[in-house]
């Protein structure tokens, strides 16, 4: 917070809009969601969602993860722990190496044994 006071994001409260501060975020997200025409009625929207929402959606579009992490709130280790699977390259080189075509990165046991017994016949 002392942090934020003096990058100038916050004067001096948690939570401000417009540089004034919010006398409760609970009534103050209550109400945005009524002007949004979304419904607290079923219960699963909240600001933690907003926060989920926001964490996919930067890694989704290849966000940097330091900055996402930074913008979020939390560690980079966090972030990538919990939504890096939504990033594009998640499991990329895995899924290319499984699904190439090279013929030099398909081996087959026969000519493993064979390579380990010429291998074997040249030690003196």
């Amino acid at each position: 917070m002392r942090r934020w006071a003096r990058r100038g994001i916050v004067r001096s409260h948690f939570a401000e809009w417009n540089g004034q501060p919010v006398k409760s975020v609970k009534t103050g997200f209550a109400t945005a969601v009524r002007l949004s025409g979304l419904s607290l009625k079923e219960g699963n929207i909240s600001p933690h969602t907003l926060r989920h929402t926001a964490a996919t959606w930067l890694m989704q579009r290849r966000a940097d993860p330091w900055q996402a992490s930074g913008f979020l709130g939390m560690s980079v280790k966090v972030l990538l722990d919990t939504y890096g699977h939504h990033h594009p390259d998640y499991m990329r080189e895995a899924a290319a190496a499984i699904t190439s075509k090279g013929r030099k990165q398909n081996v087959s046991v026969v000519d493993t044994v064979v390579d380990l017994e010429k291998h074997l016949a040249r030690k003196p």
